[in-house]
């Protein structure tokens, strides 16, 4: 599935089943809340913290939660995504093609 696939995937379903997005506001809450979930299942999982028990640790799920959201706050803002990232990828290549090369630390 391409990003623009994806983008009208989730605005397809949003008019189905979710009747309205929620407004940009609550969107950009709920990306905060579900980049904390990850968060979350990372610190466990490659970090010092340890699982509760009958937590779920699903990291692809909680990926996919965080891509939902964002797609949403595309579509509800204008933003093609399939520009967008193209266009970050070229301003990454430009402003770093030899700085991680030349990075003593990498």
């Amino acid at each position: 599935m391409t990003l623009e696939e994806a983008q009208k995937t989730v605005d397809n379903w949003i008019k189905t089943y979710g009747v309205r997005y929620f407004s940009e506001l609550t969107n950009m809450a709920v990306l905060t809340e579900e980049v904390g979930e990850l968060a979350r299942i990372m610190a466990r999982t490659y970090g010092d913290q340890s699982f509760k028990e009958g937590e779920k640790h699903d990291l692809a799920d909680e990926m996919a939660d965080v891509l939902w959201v964002l797609i949403c706050l595309a579509n509800q803002t204008g933003v093609d995504l399939t520009e967008a990232f193209r266009k970050n990828l070229e301003k990454k290549t430009s402003r770093d093609k030899d700085r991680h090369k030349n990075n003593p630390k990498l």
